[in-house]
């Protein structure tokens, strides 16, 4: 009997999906699960007829593989994936690959990488994004590891992720151990900003204009035109189930009795808890995050909120045409300004991991089967293809104009939406981070220094002058560090040597 291309470990959807979209493909796929009743399940149904061959025990699985053996693990992240790389590594030769292509915490996949390693096996954490439906007809792949065994797999994942309007495969070699989760979990951290801001605004849009679910749906739907700078999968889906119907009352809409919950596995939370540690600043995924954690608050916020009445909204004046022009424009800086962040963040991780990140292909393999494809990532890949070493997206021409030119929209649009009561964190933290990030000078820091060497004698650099906000030096180009006695009397002023 003919052995298997790729074997595939993991029958819950993903990993289904994954082995349908390999064996439509020409792959011959070998499959194993945990408890076997999954595995028979999908034989007989959705596997029926295909070139999959079911396994029941782990060495029949690995029996059943071409060498080099090329083995996919979508099982939940954590112990699991230890737990079944432990069991296959006495199974298996070195030289054979264990591909991890579940939403694992890239430093764990930094360290099965290193173990791996000295026992010559080869391993790539591949981020798979694009859920139930990408992972059947083709997702955004992003695997980091072993690029000897990126190879084995090349035109495999070439023939099975998405393809963009251009024909491109939306896969690429992220980097070297845990590079290719990395990436992932930023795209994570994007999606949530993403999804938030586009709550935020159809929540400005029934609570400060009081429109129908129906009418929300009509204005997203408009938004995801061909040509519109917004066109998106989530400002699509957004459109679309916004028009779905209750299935019991048929005038109402199935998001308004929907409850206010909205769950998380943790890849947000982890972009967020990285960029602490990288020192790089993500106030909008962070405000999704938190939003999220605040939802989960309902029995509080329901408490609060019947004890705690506020009176802060104001009746609507204007024309409705125009503030939902505003909001669109608000919208593509507030989302300029989220993929920044995260962007940034992912320059920040390159230079610290030695992962020599390519910006510019990671946005181009995000163009499609992704959660997060739009339209303006074409401008993203242009953007830091034309400049790899381009400081910031914000400074993109393309996004720097159109900024620019209408960052008054989304000052106006936070306005208008805080007048009709609606708290929206994602676009007023995509503002703030605009106006900060273009601040020659924070005064706030200013004064924060002086505070923190007043409790604390912490130190603090000087400026080259009032008018001149760069860091004085010494003349070995070191920044200059004072320290003022704030408790002795004339608070002499004197410079730190160390």
């Amino acid at each position: 009997m003919k052995k298997a291309d790729i074997g595939i470990i993991g029958m819950e959807v993903m990993g289904r999906n994954l082995a349908l979209n390999f064996e439509r493909n020409g792959y011959t796929v070998c499959v194993f699960n945990r408890t076997g009743e999954k595995t028979k399940a999908f034989v007989e149904t959705q596997g029926k007829g295909k070139n999959i061959i079911p396994t029941y025990e782990l060495s029949d699985f690995v029996a059943n593989l071409e060498k080099p053996r090329k083995i996919m693990l979508m099982v939940k992240e954590g112990q699991p994936v230890d737990d079944f790389i432990s069991k296959l590594v006495p199974l298996i030769d070195k030289g054979d690959l264990i591909i991890d292509g579940g939403n694992s915490f890239f430093k764990d996949t930094i360290r099965r990488y290193k173990d791996l390693t000295d026992k010559g096996i080869l391993f790539i954490g591949t981020g798979v994004s694009g859920g139930e439906e990408g992972a059947l007809k083709g997702p955004a792949i992003m695997p980091g590891g072993h690029f000897d065994g990126y190879k084995l797999v090349e035109e495999m994942f070439q023939k099975i992720s998405a393809k963009a309007y251009d024909g491109q495969p939306c896969v690429t070699f992220i980097g070297p151990d845990g590079a290719g989760h990395y990436v992932k979990m930023v795209h994570n951290g994007i999606e949530y900003g993403d999804m938030q801001l586009i709550g935020e605004c159809c929540w400005f849009f029934k609570n400060g204009f009081g429109m129908s679910s129906g009418e929300i749906a009509e204005i997203m739907t408009e938004w995801n035109g061909e040509k519109d700078i917004l066109r998106s999968y989530l400002i699509q889906i957004t459109g679309d189930l916004m028009k779905e119907k209750h299935k019991i009352k048929e005038n109402e809409y199935l998001v308004d009795i929907v409850a206010d919950i909205t769950r998380m596995k943790g890849t947000g939370t982890w972009t967020v808890q990285s960029a602490l540690e990288l020192l790089v600043p993500v106030p909008t995924i962070a405000s999704a995050v938190f939003s999220r954690e605040m939802s989960q608050d309902k029995d509080i916020r329901l408490q609060i909120s019947s004890l705690l009445k506020l009176d802060v909204k104001e009746k609507f004046k204007g024309s409705k045409k125009n503030i939902i022009k505003i909001a669109h424009d608000a919208l593509y800086i507030a989302k300029i300004s989220s993929y920044a962040q995260g962007l940034a963040l992912l320059k920040a991780a390159s230079d610290f991991y030695k992962w020599d990140l390519k910006l510019g292909e990671i946005a181009k393999i995000w163009r499609a089967g992704c959660i997060i494809r739009a339209q303006f990532l074409d401008e993203i890949t242009k953007a830091y293809i034309e400049n790899p070493q381009l400081p910031n997206l914000l400074v993109d021409k393309n996004f720097s104009e159109f900024i620019i030119k209408n960052i008054k929209k989304l000052a106006k649009f936070i306005e208008i939406a805080h007048k009709a009561g609606v708290p929206v964190p994602a676009f007023a933290n995509s503002y703030d981070y605009i106006l900060q990030i273009t601040s020659p000078v924070m005064f706030s820091a200013q004064v924060s220094a002086l505070q923190r060497d007043y409790f604390g004698a912490h130190g603090y650099f000087k400026l080259k002058g009032i008018d001149n906000p760069e860091i004085l030096k010494t003349d070995d180009g070191k920044d200059r560090e004072f320290h003022t006695e704030w408790l002795i009397e004339g608070r002499p002023e004197k410079e730190v040597t160390k």
